[in-house]
């Protein structure tokens, strides 16, 4: 599939005030010019990530979790109460739907995730409203995938801003590099949608994030093109390590560190 790095038709453009009197332009980032198949493509790769392309996987509780997990890109949607560290993205993507004027089931419209327990998840799974939602998830695989880019179409400014001063001319420069290939758009796509983009604090362990921003600043100095694909798999692989090695033992995280990597590892091939 032929993508290449042009200037999107939506400019991001970011000027942040930082400390000092210092500001950040961040111009707009190179995005793929996507036709509908192409779109299509990645998101059959993200639903194949995180769900292993099932339709029973589009709506998941993962074990050590205090939330499920729903759609293609695994959204994550909190129980009334639950204020966990890493970003919820579900009611986002609802209102993103719902702009589209799609109809979504009563269940996704719910203001928190209505199950309190995987437990009680788990009894609900073959419920009427869960398998409604299920198959409308699996029916509207396009609006989340567009959800998905635009999240990280958004993302360039967001960790400009939150970078320090000296790193944002290299992360900039490493986002056009790997922008310039199928599967390195592929890549800026899929890591923010799976590990966010690195400028929320809470999503630390021990003062050290694991989203684009870390895998954009931890890039050894390659040529734009494969060799920038390569390196962001190869960066993300140690940013995910380097995580997993930082977070508490409870949760137990060194048995996702083969998915995540093979994962990392599809960045690597063209597409």
């Amino acid at each position: 599939m032929q993508v290449f790095c042009r200037v999107c038709v939506m400019v991001f453009a970011l000027v942040s005030c930082m400390p000092g009197g210092s500001s950040v332009v961040a111009a707009a980032p190179p995005a793929a010019n996507l036709t509908a198949a192409q779109k299509a493509a990645i998101g059959r790769k993200i639903w194949q990530n995180e769900c292993a392309g099932s339709v029973a996987g589009l709506t998941t509780w993962n074990a050590g979790e205090e939330f499920p997990s729903l759609g293609i890109g695994h959204f994550i949607w909190y129980p009334d109460g639950v204020k966990g560290r890493f970003a919820e993205s579900w009611p986002a993507f609802v209102a993103f739907a719902k702009q589209r004027g799609l109809k979504l089931p009563p269940v996704a419209l719910e203001p928190h995730a209505p199950w309190r327990t995987k437990a009680v998840f788990q009894s609900d799974f073959n419920s009427p409203r869960m398998n409604a939602l299920r198959n409308w998830l699996a029916a509207n695989v396009a609006v989340q995938t567009d959800f998905i880019i635009a999240r990280s179409q958004a993302a360039l400014p967001k960790i400009l801003a939150t970078a320090p001063a000296a790193q944002r001319g290299k992360i900039e420069a490493n986002y056009r590099k790997v922008g310039t290939t199928a599967n390195g758009t592929y890549a800026l796509i899929d890591y923010v949608n799976f590990k966010g983009d690195g400028s929320l604090a809470t999503e630390r362990y021990q003062g050290l994030g694991w989203g684009l921003l870390q895998v954009l600043a931890g890039m050894r100095d390659v040529p734009a093109g494969q060799p920038a694909a390569a390196e962001f798999a190869a960066s993300a692989k140690r940013v995910l390590s380097r995580r997993i090695a930082n977070s508490p033992p409870a949760r137990g995280e060194k048995r996702w560190e083969a998915g995540w990597h093979n994962r990392c590892d599809t960045y690597a091939r063209p597409l």
